[in-house]
């Protein structure tokens, strides 16, 4: 079997690709404990400049995570290991020294959302749809922290129009929106440009690129001291979690009920 997920490290250049193209390269725990690891070699490793997060297929970068894994949630504390583990892994990209791009071809949903958010750059190609879906999908929330960094990548207004109608972002709408910077035709042409803006900002001084990484870190941080847990296991733990995650697998609409 492939590994789920799939590194190459060349030219200064390291792209970590999300390969489950069957599931649309939704995350699995390990996947996001790579990530995690990646994100502590690319700033241990000197050699290592610029780091690229992609997807493998073209016809998505992340789903977000594997619904499969939320099957077992039983109690409050289910839910906030889970939003830890995972603002742990997105902590570790977004403290990454080394420049990050994510190469967004397809759907960047939930998760994926996330990971593409803690990136510094994203590029997206015409195919690329972006949004937190959650409110059609499994009926949770994100967490304080989560809502603080899209709130600080889109605008508070954009955010809450995201996920107060469930819809997905396209690739235009993105590059007006500055969540991406640059999109290109195919992911084909999107893998090349990828490299090619890696390979331009790998030349360029590294202390001014880790300086600006940290101070733009800095200004987010403040946010994310706000208490939220309350909110957090208010979501994961009610019936329309269970029903929305039940209804995803069962590939059917889920009736919502507010308990």
């Amino acid at each position: 079997m492939d590994a789920e997920l799939l590194e190459d490290i060349r030219d200064g250049i390291a792209v970590s690709t999300l390969n489950r193209p069957q599931a649309r390269n939704a995350m699995t725990f390990p996947m996001y404990e790579g990530l995690a690891a990646m994100a502590r070699r690319v700033a241990e490793d000197d050699a290592i400049k610029v780091w690229i997060i992609t997807g493998a297929g073209g016809k998505a970068f992340a789903a977000g995570t594997d619904i499969n894994q939320f099957r077992s949630f039983a109690t409050p504390q289910d839910a906030l290991d889970y939003e830890a583990r995972i603002d742990r892994v997105l902590t570790a990209i977004e403290l990454c020294p080394k420049p990050v791009i994510a190469a967004i071809a397809g759907a960047c949903t939930g998760g994926g959302a996330a990971i593409a958010g803690v990136c510094d750059l994203r590029l997206g190609s015409a195919n690329a749809k972006i949004g937190l879906p959650i409110a059609r999908t499994l009926g949770n929330c994100l967490s304080m922290s989560n809502y603080a960094r899209f709130a600080a990548l889109i605008g508070p207004a954009r955010l809450t129009d995201l996920v107060f109608t469930a819809r997905l972002m396209e690739a235009p709408e993105a590059l007006a929106a500055g969540l991406l910077s640059e999109v290109l035709d195919t992911p084909e042409a999107l893998a090349e440009r990828a490299r090619a803006l890696a390979t331009t900002i790998a030349g360029h001084a590294p202390l001014t690129l880790r300086a600006t990484k940290e101070a733009l870190r800095r200004l987010r941080e403040a946010a994310h001291g706000v208490p939220g847990d309350d909110l957090v296991t208010m979501c994961f733990t009610s019936a329309d979690f269970a029903e929305g995650v039940d209804a995803f697998l069962t590939r059917r609409p889920p009736v919502w009920t507010g308990r």
